[in-house]
């Protein structure tokens, strides 16, 4: 038997059997049948292993463990869009487009409620796949993505390819994964967009080519086509997965009528849509039409309306944050809403609960508020019996006893006690998320349990966990390998940049947007203990307030002991600018941008810019450094001229980047 021949045969048909099943959802053999094939082929490169390629369908299986994700930077930005929530706001967006373009189409796809993905082949082979992260710098996730079965390892597009979409779980793989966690012991996700994130996000291929992603494709960068509909045509000829509900349409009019019918067709999907997307179908009229500073004006998102449901309000907590403000919870009959179940609801605070006239025991609706945070939107009075009490605020800490306190001019009440430990909590809460230290394996569940045993009660403690690992896998929901994957997170966390940090430490005013001003300035944490409080002030959009709450932090000998020991144990409190790594051409030069460039879009000559270390300005000045000037500039070009700032063509911005 010719080996090669057969196993480029047994490839063949793995692949077009896969395609089949995962792509057509119409397989042409049984399970069996195509059970056996796979355990040929892997026998086969078992035993040849010269003959193993990185497109055989037995590469799917998941690769070596990553410590961590590697950082890319996206080519061409993924944009985010913008949001509209009616008819009506959708009509005002056509007038916006009307207004830059005569004539003009629309391609309408479902909004899939997954993670956004881009992947890139070169010669035919499928090369890297990355998060969109902040739309610039993303995380290499090619190992787990290369586990998805509707995304090809090999393509006959012999160009550079990227291909962009969104990664999804099925409603069936996502009931079948909550089951076996409950089986485990453990927590289950929330929603079936959480499981895909989560389980993208496994450093451990293995477990993620267990999850049965999968994956719709909507956009390919490298595809000579004139617009967007024909685009998706042609991503599905190549073998990916499209949206098969991806509609063409003449006019706004027409988007609306295909949205109404989408509202009804949600109910019977196997997967989670929160609206839909309209794109201006003709590429060629994106840069006429142009851009904000955020999103593309030739594209926006329709929003479904929250699905709002009733239940009754069985009782009212109160919730204590990481920053001492109560807040009033409620709690509720439990209740399906948007594919999650809710228990749960914020009341915000004394004012919105009065103001709503809101009793324990009335029949309340209830909705997700942003499709995220469930909140009790207003009252059924009708069905009010008389059995109903009143809502009355708390005087004192539910945790440490201590009178609360609302400040003039603020609706909240605060536990102003330092060591009251919910706020202790909150704080550890908020510093291991994923939106800060983004240490998996230690939510909130896990965490309240760690606080309280007695082994974290600070974020030092956090650090030190590894000195109790023995202990905790003889704990009920832990065991070895859980174990070790946390504490594995919890030292990778320890190279997270300073502003994840800063933020971190749970100081008012100081959020993530805050942080990053602030290091930018400050290089290392231990210079905001001799920063004054005008020096503070005296930083571009920071305001008194945050100075104040900064300075107060940094002047407590407790915290800075607490600093001290975190960076004795290994976290980094030391401030990485990645943007200015390497020297390059425009590291460190302000650069303003007018008219229309040929080659570019404005939003991807000002990333290009920024990853050679450069800063983006609106408006030309003595402290401006270059201005490039496309077709048909405007003042900027005038008034560079009058300052005797560099001006730079494309042609002269091309050659510069290709030095870098």
């Amino acid at each position: 038997m010719d080996i090669l021949k057969r196993i480029e045969e047994l490839k063949t048909l793995i692949n077009e059997y896969s395609y089949e099943y995962y792509v057509l959802d119409n397989p042409s053999v049984t399970d069996y049948e195509f059970d056996q094939l796979m355990k040929e082929l892997i026998q086969l490169e078992s035993e040849n292993p010269q003959f193993k390629t990185p497109d055989s369908p037995t590469q799917r299986v998941g690769g070596e463990i990553s410590e961590k994700f590697v950082k890319v930077n996206h080519d061409i930005p993924m944009l985010s869009l913008d949001n509209v929530f009616s008819f009506e706001e959708l009509r005002d967006f056509d007038k916006k487009v009307k207004k830059a373009v005569n004539r003009y189409t629309y391609t309408v796809d479902l909004k899939i409620d997954g993670l956004s993905v881009s992947i890139k082949y070169n010669n035919g082979y499928y090369e890297r796949a990355a998060t969109r992260g902040n739309g610039i710098l993303g995380e290499d996730i090619t190992e787990n993505v290369k586990t998805i079965k509707s995304i090809p390892l090999k393509i006959d597009f012999k160009k550079p390819l990227e291909v962009r979409g969104e990664i999804f779980l099925s409603k069936k793989s996502f009931n079948k994964i909550n089951q076996e966690k409950i089986t485990n012991g453990e927590e289950p996700f929330k929603n079936p967009r959480n499981a895909a994130a989560g389980s993208v996000r496994q450093l451990d291929p293995k477990i993620v080519a267990k999850r049965n992603l999968d994956a719709f494709l909507y956009y390919g960068f490298g595809i000579d086509k004139s617009n967007h509909f024909e685009i998706i045509q042609c991503l599905k000829e190549l073998g990916f997965k499209v949206n098969e509900n991806t509609v063409f349409c003449e006019s706004i009019d027409h988007v609306i009528k295909f949205i109404e019918k989408v509202s009804d067709l949600k109910l019977t999907l196997d997967y989670e849509i929160d609206g839909v997307v309209v794109k201006v179908n003709e590429i060629d009229l994106y840069e006429k039409i142009g851009y904000t500073s955020k999103f593309p004006k030739w594209a926006t998102a329709f929003k479904f309306p929250a699905e709002e449901v009733e239940t009754i309000l069985e009782a009212i907590d109160f919730q204590i944050g990481r920053t001492g403000v109560v807040k009033p919870v409620a709690k509720l009959q439990p209740v399906m809403i948007s594919g999650s179940l809710v228990s749960r609801a914020t009341l915000h605070n004394e004012d919105f609960v009065n103001d709503r006239d809101i009793h324990i025991k009335d029949h309340v609706v209830v909705r997700k508020a942003g499709e995220i945070i469930p909140e009790v939107l207003r009252v059924v009075k009708e069905k009010r019996t008389g059995q109903e009490l009143p809502f009355k605020m708390i005087d004192y800490c539910p945790i440490c006893n201590s009178h609360l306190e609302r400040k003039t001019g603020e609706a909240d009440y605060y536990c102003l006690n330092p060591n009251c430990e919910a706020k202790h909590l909150e704080g550890l809460i908020h510093f291991a998320s994923r939106e800060v230290y983004n240490i998996d394996g230690l939510g909130e569940a896990i965490l309240t349990e760690l606080f309280n045993d007695g082994y974290i009660k600070n974020i030092a403690d956090i650090f030190k966990l590894k000195q109790y690992k023995d202990e905790l896998i003889k704990k009920e929901r832990f065991g070895e390998k859980s174990v070790d994957n946390l504490l594995n997170a919890i030292e990778n966390s320890k190279n997270n940049n300073l502003d994840k940090l800063l933020f971190g430490l749970g100081i008012r005013q100081v959020g993530a947007k805050t942080a990053k001003i602030l290091v930018r300035n400050y290089h290392d944490l231990f210079d905001f203990a001799n920063a004054t409080i005008e020096e503070l002030e005296n930083i571009k959009d920071i305001g008194q307030a945050t100075s104040n709450s900064v300075y107060q932090y940094f002047h407590k000998k407790e915290n800075i002991d607490m600093l001290n020991e975190i960076k004795n144990l290994g976290v980094n409190t030391i401030f990485i600018d990645n943007r200015m790594n390497d020297e390059t051409v425009f590291t460190a030069k302000t650069v303003v941008l007018t008219g229309t460039l040929t080659n570019y879009s404005r939003n991807e000559a000002k990333a290009i810019i920024e990853k050679l270390g450069g800063n983006i300005s609106s408006s030309v000045s003595n402290n401006t450094d270059y201005v490039l000037a496309g077709e048909s500039p405007g003042s900027k070009y005038d008034k560079a001229l009058t300052l005797g700032v560099k001006i730079i063509n494309e042609e002269e911005f091309i050659e510069m980047i290709k030095i870098g």
